[in-house]
């Protein structure tokens, strides 16, 4: 009789590299599903960290509106930024062909709780860029 002083971690290798496989093949279709946004362009840009991402209002090119990527009403929309704090931060995204109403209306709510820790995401614009 022969005795075995070790394991065999072939296999347990491969079922290691069929994981990763999977995963890597899946996390792919996760990053698709944000909402594609069409950032204006401006000459002057300050860098912004994930802490300042914590509450982003984003308005589509259409005029809809979502928080945390989903779309809410704009009555949703202003129940939920009176439920902040005058301390937090908040991130307005909006598509560059967005009708200027729908901004207006995001902006008037942001004003009517006076909250002024607002950041607008835009794209650099080159130097031949209006």
């Amino acid at each position: 009789m022969q005795k075995f002083d070790g394991i065999n971690v072939v296999p347990f290798i491969d079922i290691m590299l069929v994981l990763l496989a999977i995963v890597l093949a899946t996390a792919s279709f996760i990053t698709q599903g944000k909402i594609q946004v069409n950032l204006p362009k401006a000459q002057s840009s300050a860098v912004v960290s994930a802490e300042d991402l914590r509450t982003v209002v984003l308005v589509d090119q259409y005029g809809r509106y979502f928080i945390e990527d989903e779309l809410v009403s704009l009555d949703v929309l202003e129940q939920t930024i009176a439920k902040l704090e005058q301390e937090d931060q908040i991130t307005v995204k909006v598509d560059a062909a967005t009708p200027f109403q729908s901004f207006l209306s995001v902006t008037d709510i942001l004003n009517k709780y006076a909250l002024s820790k607002v950041s607008v995401i835009t794209e650099k614009a080159n130097r031949g860029t209006p």
